[in-house]
């Protein structure tokens, strides 16, 4: 856990998850500076985690930055560095899908989601590693999914991108941890963000169906669990019981978790008619 007046790196900070972390690190008292596109809502959630702050003599940031552009990201973390000091921990929540069926997808929609979900944690990663093994400490989070451990019908692209992330912060873990750099990948179920009402507008009836059987999370417990994560030597991290029970039935009984995801698949077209 980061200590007060420690600094917090959030890309993707500006929504969802990031922006629900963010704040209770700034409740915490450490010093938050988050990262994305739009500077207008940049704006509105750097005031929402100030709004949460209750050390006033720790600060909030916020910096316009396209993260997928690694020669953007490496300036923009140069100046927050320059600015703020080196951070304990940087959290890569940047990301996103538009679920559709493998069969009605074109190459663009996977580029769009590469971009999206693995270009920002490969150059974030890139541009902090050097500050922190400089101070030879820090934790980076990176955020991936439940569809990063579960494939899951109408997100072959989103798998593609969150395995992805998994793997190369399994990589990333033995690489750094002689550096005294811990590497964590946060798999957040169906959470309750703007991203989620979006991707309710294209998915499949399968995947409606299958997302009916699962709990939705709030963006603020989320959040709160990634943050308990931060204290616990664990690679993986989850959000809830209903989270474990999907990874320990993919580890260790993955035909029985097909074979669920099949009935309720099959019986979603049934009653579709498809």
């Amino acid at each position: 856990m980061p200590r007060k007046g420690q600094t917090v790196f959030i890309v993707g900070g500006s929504s969802g998850i990031g922006l629900a972390a963010a704040c209770q690190l700034a409740a915490d008292g450490a010093n938050v500076a988050i990262f994305a596109r739009r500077p207008e809502v940049l704006e509105r959630a750097r005031q929402e985690i100030v709004a949460h702050q209750k050390e006033p003599s720790s600060s909030v940031s916020a910096y316009s930055l396209d993260a997928a552009d690694f020669s953007q990201t490496r300036e923009v973390f140069a100046r927050a560095v320059g600015e703020l000091g080196k951070p304990c921990v940087l959290i890569n929540s940047a990301g996103g899908s538009t679920p559709h069926r493998f069969v009605d997808m074109d190459a663009d929609q996977l580029d769009r989601t590469l971009r999206s979900n693995v270009a920002p944690c490969w150059n974030a990663c890139k541009a902090v590693v050097p500050y922190m093994i400089e101070q030879g400490t820090g934790t980076i989070v990176n955020v991936s999914s439940l569809a990063g451990l579960i494939g899951v019908y109408g997100y072959t692209d989103y798998c593609l991108a969150k395995y992805g992330v998994v793997g190369f912060s399994e990589a990333l873990r033995s690489e750094l941890k002689p550096n005294g750099i811990k590497v964590q990948v946060f798999c957040p179920p169906d959470t309750q963000t703007p991203g989620y009402d979006e991707e309710n507008k294209t998915k499949p009836v399968e995947t409606i169906a299958l997302s009916a059987g699962a709990n939705l999370m709030s963006a603020a417990d989320v959040g709160r669990a990634l943050i308990d994560g931060l204290s616990s030597n664990k690679f993986v991290v989850l959000a809830n019981r209903e989270s474990r029970l999907f990874w320990a039935l993919q580890r260790y009984a993955p035909g029985l978790g097909r074979i669920y995801i099949d009935h309720v698949v099959a019986k979603a077209q049934i009653k579709a008619g498809n």
